[in-house]
C-alpha cells in the first residue's frame, strides 16, 4: 500500500512525521519537568525537560533523515547514475526499479523513457551498422595492401606526433620502444635530422630524403619525407636502414586522423578528456605490502580519443628475485618456474616508462600499484610525475561513495564481462580498466566535468575511500 502514495505525498508525509515528533517530544520533555516541579527548584526540572526535548528531535532528525536517504536520496543517486550509463555508455541493464519503489512514478517514468530511446537507437543503429561493416570491410582490405608493401610508413602531424603507423612500422619503432599513437616521433628518432628535413619540405613543398639515428643511437635510418598536399602533416617513408627488424606477429593498420587537426594546449589539466592519451594498467605482485612485496607482471594497454588502441599494450612477467608465496601464486597463477628468465624491475620499469610518456596514468587502486613502482624509482632515478585517475574513484564521482567500487562491482554495473581466465592477471585486469574508463568519460563529461582538472579535484572529494581500501 505505501508503495502507491504519490512521491510528493511521501515527501509530505515525511515531515509531517517530522512535526508531529518533535511536537510529541516537546510535550514529553515539558511533561518530565512538570514532573520535577515537586521539588524545591523549578529550575532544574525544566532544565530536564530541556535536554529531554533536544535529544528527543535531535534523535527523530537522524531518524527521519536515514529514512530519507535510504528511501528517497540514494534511490534517486541510483536511478541518475544508471540513466547516465544508458544515456552516455551504452549500458543496457535494467534499471533497478525494486530500489526505487518508493519514488512514486519516477522509476516507471524513466525505465519507459529509457526504453523508448533504446528502441530508437536500435533503429539508428542498425542503418550504421550497415555503412560500418562497408567501411570495416573496405579499412581492412586498405591495411592488408599497406601491409603488404615493403616499406615502413607513418603519417605525422605538424607537430611531429604519430597518427598512423603499418606493420612494418610497428617493427621498426619496436627496436626502439614500444610502437605508440600520438607519441613523438623524437622518442624514435634523432630529433635534429628530423626537424631540419621538415624544414625544407615547408620551404620547397616538395619530397624531401634524409638519414637519421634511432633516438637510441644503436641504429641508423634512409627516409624519404611526403607532403600531404593541403592536408597537415607529413608521410614518413623508411625505404632502408641498416636496423636488422625482428620478425613481428601481424598487426593492423593503427591510425586515428583526428591527431592531424589535434589542438595543443598550455597544460595537460586544461585539456578535454577525450583529447588526452591515457595508459591503463595493473600489477601482480607477491603480496599485498607494498614496502616489501615486489611485482612478478605488469600489464598495461592505451586507451586514445576514447578507445582502446589495438595492439599497444604491454604483457610482462617480472623476476622478483625472490620465491613467490603460494598463497599469491594461487590467486594470480604465476609461479616461481613462469618467472625464471624474465627481466628483473629496473628495465620492466623504465618501458613502461616511456610507454606512459605524455599520457594520464590510470589503474583500479592506483596508490597501490604506483607504490611499488616509486620504491623502485629511488633506486632507478625515474620520476613518475604523470597525472594519475583511480577508477575507484572516478566509480565514487559517478555512482556515489556508499556504492561498492571492486573492480568486479564496477564492471557489472557498466555491463562489462572480465573473461574467468584473464580476471587476476595484469593485462586482463588492466583491459578490464581500461573497457571501465572508456565508459566513464563520456559519463564525466554530461556531469560536467569536461577536462582533467576538473575531474582530478572532484575525486579529490573521495579520497577518503583509498585510505580505507589500503
Amino acid at each position: 500500500m505505501a508503495h502507491r502514495l504519490g512521491l510528493r505525498l511521501r515527501i509530505f508525509l515525511f515531515f509531517c512525521l517530522m512535526g508531529l515528533g518533535g511536537s510529541a517530544v516537546v510535550l514529553l520533555g515539558l511533561w518530565a519537568g512538570y514532573a520535577r516541579t515537586g521539588g524545591a527548584d523549578p529550575l532544574d526540572a525544566f532544565v530536564i525537560a530541556a535536554l529531554v526535548s533536544v535529544l528527543g528531535l535531535l534523535a527523530l532528525s537522524v531518524g527521519v533523515w536515514l529514512l530519507f536517504d535510504e528511501n528517497v536520496a540514494r534511490p534517486i543517486e541510483r536511478l541518475a547514475a544508471q540513466l547516465r550509463s544508458r544515456a552516455h555508455a551504452g549500458v543496457e541493464t535494467d534499471l533497478d526499479l525494486h530500489a526505487a519503489r518508493y519514488l512514486g512514478d519516477l522509476a516507471p517514468a524513466a525505465a519507459a523513457m529509457a526504453g523508448q530511446l533504446s528502441a530508437s537507437a536500435l533503429d539508428t543503429a542498425g542503418a550504421i551498422a550497415a555503412e560500418t561493416a562497408r567501411l570495416e570491410a573496405e579499412k581492412a582490405r586498405l591495411a592488408s595492401l599497406l601491409t603488404e608493401v615493403p616499406l615502413a610508413t607513418i603519417l605525422l602531424s605538424p607537430a611531429h606526433q604519430i597518427v598512423l603507423y603499418d606493420g612494418q612500422a610497428a617493427g621498426m619503432l619496436a627496436q626502439v620502444a614500444h610502437p605508440r599513437l600520438n607519441a613523438s616521433l623524437f622518442d624514435y628518432l634523432e630529433r635534429g635530422a628530423v626537424e631540419a628535413a621538415y624544414a625544407r619540405l615547408v620551404r620547397t613543398g616538395r619530397e624531401v630524403s634524409l638519414t637519421a639515428a634511432g633516438a637510441d643511437g644503436a641504429q641508423r635510418y634512409s627516409a624519404r619525407m611526403k607532403p600531404l598536399g593541403d592536408a597537415p602533416g607529413y608521410l614518413l617513408i623508411l625505404d632502408d636502414s641498416t636496423a636488422t627488424l625482428a620478425p613481428e606477429a601481424a598487426r593492423p593498420l593503427v591510425y586515428d586522423f583526428a591527431l592531424l587537426d589535434q589542438p595543443e594546449h598550455a597544460g595537460m589539466e586544461a585539456r578535454r578528456l577525450q583529447d588526452l592519451t591515457y595508459v591503463v594498467f595493473d600489477t601482480e605482485t607477491t603480496g599485498l605490502l607494498p614496502h616489501k612485496d615486489d611485482i612478478v607482471q605488469i600489464g598495461a594497454v592505451r586507451v586514445l580519443r576514447g578507445r582502446i588502441v589495438p595492439g599497444e599494450e604491454i604483457d610482462q612477467l617480472v623476476d622478483p628475485d625472490r620465491p613467490i608465496p603460494p598463497a599469491s601464486t594461487r590467486v594470480h597463477g604465476i609461479s616461481d618456474a613462469m618467472v625464471a628468465g624474465a627481466p628483473g624491475l629496473d628495465p620492466v620499469a623504465r618501458s613502461f616508462h616511456r610507454f606512459a610518456s605524455g599520457a594520464v596514468i590510470v589503474a583500479h587502486n592506483a596508490p597501490f600499484d604506483m607504490a611499488f613502482l616509486r620504491r623502485q624509482a629511488q633506486q632507478s632515478g625515474l620520476v613518475w610525475d604523470h597525472p594519475i585517475l583511480d577508477t575507484v574513484l572516478l566509480s565514487a564521482v559517478l555512482f556515489g561513495a556508499s556504492e561498492s567500487h571492486t573492480l568486479d562491482a564496477i564492471c557489472a554495473r557498466l555491463g562489462i564481462a572480465i573473461p574467468e581466465d584473464r580476471r587476476h592477471t595484469a593485462l586482463g585486469d588492466a583491459r578490464a580498466t581500461a573497457q571501465v574508463l572508456c565508459r566513464m568519460l563520456p559519463m564525466l563529461e554530461a556531469r560536467g566535468l569536461a577536462t582533467l582538472g576538473a575531474v582530478l579535484e572532484e575525486t579529490r572529494r573521495h579520497g577518503r575511500l583509498l585510505e580505507d581500501l589500503n
